[in-house]
């Protein structure tokens, strides 16, 4: 049965057993035996050595240096040359030596008599051959790998580093900081430039390197001691090319595309900046706002400068660009290490030159269109107003009547103020505004240099008067104008009188007051600049026309 094999082993690996004239006790097997010892075998173990009655005669943990030697010829005891074939790294085992097979009827000195039976009790630490190569085993392989590693490659990698018999040399782990390096260029020893050949970024390898291909007979100061097989676990973080220019890997591009980047334009774009290893160590998306900057003018590191050239608004891309292009050898403080691969995934929201000027679509156009508004003219319009990737900022639809605003007066951004201009009644356009001639760099109630996009239609335009003026003939004045307006012919015009030939002319067609504002509030003004003494009443030697007060002044201002 399989209980009954179990026990069979049990007893056959705990129990004394002969092995030729000596006899063997393997006390302490691990319970995996990846390797045993055979003859032309290398290995290193430590040793305490004993009589039968049990007193020590000799000790490698004494001396604080395991035994390392060739089994199978000659060059150790005969005993204990056979009794360590088949042993395990970590097994310890008593090898009880016959005196033919030790040091027989001579002894050894004063320490060994003749005719002595010896007693070894070795704990096996290192097995090696020179026919071995690295051996390597995949433990997790990489999702994604559209690159391994190559001769001349550089790369980062964390690793745990332990001896055959598990005793940990170093860990990069520990200092929270990978090892890098260039492969194939002589900087790591060779078993590991070896192992490292044809790794993908994310994957964990398990590499054994034999000491020919490590540290050798020499060791490496404390920790790795001479004739010392490694065992690597190392999880590849990084990878480029010193060669490596940036790659762009185009993931959307908006169906209407009529514009691309150029340098010297100014870009809004959000951004998620990780690692090759997938790791996060920025997002614009966190802190709720995009990152704006010129394009090719040196403002950001010189890859997202290349990156950023020809995309679309709207475009989403991956740039992976290589330290050299990056942040370099040194980082960037405590988020992004020295030779650091970055990959940035971009979204485009918007981008701008300076030197643009408003863009003006028209959507539709009524026919007839006889008149159009112009700077001065009162406008009524519904709008809606919204970003480059559609998000809708303000509306007129939440208000219940049209917004409204006098062309010029500086009543509303400046290209929303141009688009406006040349419009007709029940005309629609979509209107492009440049930063610089809408909310600027700092925005306010939009996000800072953004740029705008606006669809209008007019609803209604009331003609205005030039800056100045609160009223304009559209006919020619009369010619007597103080006799016109003063009805009753008394020689002096007061408020009422006047009041009501304005209100006259407007209805004839024959004049046209300044729009937006109570008529009344406007002939009151216009009567009070004409009322030069104010006493309520104004004569013939008061009344001037605006051109004509215009006219004086520029005179008086060539007389200075």
């Amino acid at each position: 049965s399989t209980e009954n094999l179990l026990v069979f082993f049990k007893l056959y690996f705990l129990s004394p057993g002969p092995v030729g004239d000596i006899v063997v006790d393997r006390y302490s097997v691990p319970k995996r035996c990846r390797r045993e010892v055979k003859d032309g075998d290398f290995v290193r173990y430590h040793y305490n050595a004993t009589f039968i009655d049990g007193k020590q005669f000799d000790s490698s943990y004494q001396r604080g240096t395991p035994f390392f030697e060739v089994v199978g010829q000659g060059r150790q005891l005969a005993g204990v040359d056979k009794g360590i074939v088949g042993m395990c790294i970590n097994e310890r085992r008593k090898i009880t030596v016959p005196p033919h097979l030790a040091y027989g009827g001579q002894g050894a000195g004063d320490t060994i008599p003749p005719d002595t039976t010896l007693v070894f009790d070795l704990h096996l630490l290192d097995i090696f051959n020179r026919a071995d190569k690295v051996q390597t085993r995949v433990i997790k392989s990489s999702k994604n790998c559209s690159r391994s590693v190559m001769r001349t490659d550089f790369v980062r990698f964390h690793f745990n580093g332990s001896l055959l018999d598990g005793s940990t040399f170093d860990s990069s782990y520990e200092r929270s900081q990978t090892q890098d390096s260039v492969v194939g260029e002589g900087w790591l020893i060779k078993g590991l430039e070896e192992g490292l050949l044809g790794m993908c970024v994310g994957e964990i390898r398990n590499f054994i390197i034999p000491p020919f291909l490590a540290f050798g007979e020499k060791g490496y100061g404390k920790e790795i001691p001479p004739h010392a097989t490694l065992v690597y676990d190392i999880l590849l973080e990084d990878l480029h090319n010193t060669k490596d220019d940036i790659t762009v890997e185009i993931q959307e591009v908006p169906e209407s595309c009529t514009r691309k980047s150029v340098t010297g334009d100014y870009i809004r774009y959000h951004y998620n900046g990780t690692f090759l290893n997938g790791i996060t160590f920025d997002t614009s998306y966190q802190r709720n706002s995009t990152y704006n900057t010129y394009i090719g003018l040196g403002y950001v590191i010189s890859g997202m400068d290349k990156g950023l050239q020809g995309v679309c608004v709207g475009e989403r891309r991956r740039i992976t660009i290589p330290p050299h292009l990056a942040y370099g050898q040194q980082g960037a403080g405590k988020d992004i290490p020295g030779s650091a691969v970055v990959v940035f995934d971009i979204h485009v929201i918007d981008f701008h030159n300076p030197k643009d000027s408003v863009q003006v679509d028209v959507t539709f156009k009524p026919e007839p269109c006889n008149e159009t508004s112009e700077v001065n003219d009162f406008v009524q319009y519904h709008y809606n107003c919204s970003l480059l990737d559609g998000t809708l900022l303000f509306t007129s639809s939440d208000y219940s009547a049209p917004q409204d605003v006098v062309l010029g007066a500086d009543k509303v951004i400046d290209g929303l103020d141009e688009g406006l201009r040349g419009m007709c009644v029940g005309e629609r356009r979509t209107i492009i505004v440049p930063p610089h001639l809408g909310h600027g760099e700092r925005g306010g109630d939009v996000p800072g240099s953004a740029v705008l996009h606006f669809e209008v239609e007019l609803v209604s335009i009331q003609k205005g008067v030039p800056e100045g003026y609160l009223f304009v003939w559209l006919k020619d004045s009369p010619a007597e104008l103080f006799q016109a307006l003063d009805m009753n012919q008394d020689k002096e015009v007061p408020l009422e009188e006047f009041s009501v030939f304005i209100k006259q002319q407007v209805a004839e067609g024959k004049g046209r007051l300044k729009p937006a504002q109570d008529p009344e509030v406007v002939i009151g003004d216009m009567f009070k600049n004409q009322d030069r003494n104010k006493d309520g009443r104004i004569t013939a030697e008061e009344l001037k026309l605006k051109v004509e007060e215009d006219a004086e002044k520029e005179d008086q201002h060539d007389e200075l």
